[in-house]
């Protein structure tokens, strides 16, 4: 087997190295060939710097990279291009002096391989443009633009909106000569997680293709589990042995893990290609794509907005809705989708309407854990430790362990403001029991009233009533008034009846009776 090329995003050096690579050619090769200016977005850690070096590598003629693969069927001419490939990804614009020096840097490089003298006080519009003049006047072919990640300056500095209007007025200047140039322009193409349409950056480029929901690219970035399945059996195979489980168990764990992305409708299946890897080379399922990255500024919007964990996901919207401006969104969706914490779960081609949901257990798992903070001790490190001996007491159905080690838990927190509502509550064991991987859902329509929680495993489907400063048995009494466990008699499952009472003075679990009834 061929090793894993984590770490490497760069296409030449992982074809060299004999590492992995999913053939995406054939949809390059197309891209390429149809529009001339195009804009891709995608999350993080979703594969769209190695496309760009893909591309880098193709336009440069390097034919005998691409032994083997698609494309080399499909090329004929293999004409060598001039490339000029910006990648805006690895600097942190938290002042105009970061930007500037990135932007000197990188404009510095071609300035020295075609000879260029930058005059003196040329801004970097005017620097850009010479370069793609002198590059195509002294190789006598048309330019290739490559343009990853160019919206990292103005993520990096959304919080600060004086140096966020600067920065874009840096990078309104930088790329005016892609449209002031479109003649001597082979191709260009750009990548980011926001829209280019959301940050006012591309008011002059007004001919930029954006190829973001096409279905016919839906899997340029990522690895469909067709791919999965045929090019990568043997890690299949290999994981599976090193977990102890059969090749189905392997596969369907990968699937609720990593699989469940949706950039159009409709569109196949796509695994996150970093966590994926990552898994076939430790044996193991991890959230990896939460690890490589902090959450900070989702976290501040989430708060911004007064967004809690259970509204994340689980909405039908029009597309306008989660393709909305950034810069200026009223609500926190658009930010989740094109972050990929939400995906397209399906379609209605008669409303128009998308579905969206959290991805899969990684998503959902890490965001929880992100937002666990807000609910108990933003300091303390034995939160986690706290969760993981929870999720062994639920696990042998032992609830009574559980809430023991919740209430000790919350004895240890410090003064909460908002720690005096039965919501908080509310939202702190969504919290907890999505970090268990169970299903999970909050203020449950019956026909007699609302379920505060129900929760369900393999072995039980629990209904929780939550109560503040009264007693468990007015929850359980409540339950059984309103008769919540008619609407699921059907379940096929035991009915647990769980009623809890938080102690507002204490801050933490007061007292709470567990009730079970077999279905009927």
């Amino acid at each position: 087997m061929n090793r894993y090329p984590l770490g490497i995003q760069t296409f030449e050096e992982i074809r060299k190295n004999n590492q992995y690579y999913v053939d995406k050619t054939d949809l390059i090769y197309n891209i390429v060939k149809g529009s001339q200016s195009n804009f891709l977005n995608r999350p993080r850690r979703f594969g769209k710097s190695l496309l760009v070096t893909t591309m880098q590598a193709y336009f440069e003629g390097k034919k005998d990279l691409f032994k083997g693969l698609a494309i080399e069927k499909l090329e004929k001419e293999w004409v060598k291009y001039p490339v000029i490939h910006i990648d805006l990804s690895s600097g942190k614009y938290y002042e105009v002096q970061r930007i500037m020096s990135t932007l000197d840097f990188l404009l510095s490089r071609y300035e020295l391989k075609y000879d260029i003298t930058p005059r003196d006080l040329s801004g970097f519009g005017d620097r850009f443009n010479n370069i793609i003049q002198t590059a195509a006047a002294q190789t006598g072919q048309k330019v290739v633009v490559l343009i990853d990640e160019y919206d990292a300056p103005m993520l990096d500095s959304n919080a600060k909106p004086e140096l966020q209007e600067q920065i874009r007025s840096i990078m309104r200047d930088f790329f005016s000569p892609l449209k002031a140039n479109e003649g001597l322009l082979r191709f260009v193409f750009l990548t980011g997680i926001t829209k280019f349409s959301q940050l006012s950056i591309f008011s002059e480029l007004n001919n930029l293709k954006n190829i973001s929901m096409r279905p016919d690219y839906a899997a340029v970035c990522g690895i469909t589990e067709e791919e999965m399945l045929t090019q990568m059996s043997d890690y299949i195979d290999d994981f599976a042995e090193a977990q102890q489980i059969t090749r189905e168990g392997a596969i369907e764990g990968l699937k609720q893990q990593y699989d469940g992305y949706h950039f159009t409708w409709p569109s196949p299946d796509i695994y996150n290609p970093f966590s994926l890897l990552n898994a076939f080379q430790d044996h193991d399922y991890t959230n990896y794509w939460f690890g490589s990255g902090t959450p900070t500024y989702l976290i501040e919007m989430l708060r911004k907005f007064n967004v809690v964990p259970s509204e994340i996901g689980c909405g039908s919207v029009q597309a306008k809705s989660f393709d909305a401006p950034t810069e200026n969104m009223k609500n926190i969706t658009p930010l989740l989708y094109q972050s990929g914490y939400i995906t397209i779960k399906g379609y209605n081609p008669v409303s128009k309407n998308y579905k969206l949901d959290i991805p899969n257990n990684e998503i959902r798992a890490g965001l929880m854990e992100s937002l666990l903070p807000n609910y108990v001790h933003e300091y303390a490190d034995e939160g986690s430790s706290m969760v993981g001996d929870m999720y062994e007491a639920l696990y042998y159905e032992d609830l009574d362990k559980m809430f023991r080690l919740l209430q000790a838990y919350l004895l240890t927190v410090p003064y909460c403001d908002n720690a005096n509502s039965e919501g908080h509550y509310q939202q702190m064991l969504y919290v907890i029991f999505s970090l268990f991987g169970r299903y999970v859902d909050v203020e449950v329509h019956t026909p007699t009233g609302r379920v505060d929680i129900v929760m369900k495993t393999a072995k039980a489907l629990y209904l929780f009533e939550l109560k503040l400063n009264m007693s468990a048995q007015a929850a359980i009494n409540q339950i059984d008034l309103k008769d919540y466990s008619s609407k699921f008699a059907l379940s096929g499952l035991p009915i647990v009846k769980v009623g809890i009472n938080f102690d507002p003075e204490r801050r933490t679990i007061g007292d709470w009776q567990v009730a079970t009834s077999q279905p009927k």
